[in-house]
């Protein structure tokens, strides 16, 4: 795609840089990305997998090499509170589009309680007090005044913080801010997020990494297995 304007063409190693021994190449994702290299189309790209698969890692890693803030925000933010990021964002070149945004944000659950202080002692003109609302719709508010410019948004399981009917919102949010051009990647646990029609759906695992669709994936076989017979899987825990 050579031509291509999208902010993220391709993820690859950086010049030098070879799979190790050391953590996280050991994860089958990282060191597949690190061989092989991943191309990332525009709109959305979901991330899916168990936990420990590298996703959250990737995500992460992605968006620090992108400009952005390890603990979330937007490509100005420079909220630091404890450095606990892997070294695999200097080990990452980003091929990006010719002429994309250089803007970007980084929404990642973990840190959410920190960027709410971030933002009160750096607020906007229309901000509310993020700490006196709930988590949940803390967050929300957050996707309804910066989720809205071109450019890469890196999400970390936002599902964390929000209700089936607020993932359908952010499903919503994701489909408008593909509309008008930007690219987003989503590393997510949630069978209702990642179920954007039309968006890019990538597996990690032992594997690695694969395209796959929402049907074939491992996670919605299992929650649909489980809503329809819980007991078949409650009886070997309880």
């Amino acid at each position: 795609m050579p031509f291509a304007d999208h902010p993220v063409r391709r993820v690859a190693a950086a010049e030098g840089i070879r799979p190790s021994g050391t953590w996280p190449h050991t994860i089958p994702a990282i060191r597949q990305l690190l061989t092989d290299g991943l191309d990332l189309d525009p709109g959305v790209t979901f991330l899916v997998g168990e936990n420990g698969t590298g996703k959250s890692t990737l995500v992460e890693a992605i968006a620090i090499a992108f400009g952005m803030s390890p603990e979330g925000g937007s490509t100005g933010a420079r909220l630091t509170t404890r450095a606990s990021e892997s070294p695999l964002s200097g080990e990452l070149l980003l091929t990006r589009g010719a002429g994309a945004s250089r803007w970007g944000f980084f929404l990642r659950a973990e840190t959410m309680h920190g960027y709410y202080t971030y933002l009160e002692n750096n607020p906007g003109p229309y901000d509310p007090k993020f700490h006196e609302l709930s988590h949940g719709e803390g967050f929300l508010e957050v996707l309804r005044s910066r989720f809205d410019s071109p450019g890469l948004y890196c999400l970390d399981e936002p599902e964390s913080a929000l209700s089936f009917s607020s993932s359908l919102a952010l499903v919503g949010v994701l489909n408008e801010l593909a509309a008008g051009g930007a690219q987003v990647l989503c590393a997510t646990h949630s069978p209702v997020v990642c179920s954007l029609p039309g968006a890019a759906i990538i597996e990690i695992g032992e594997w690695g990494i694969r395209p796959t669709t929402w049907a074939e994936l491992e996670l919605v076989q299992n929650w649909q297995a489980y809503l329809a017979a819980p007991e078949r899987y409650l009886r070997h825990i309880l």
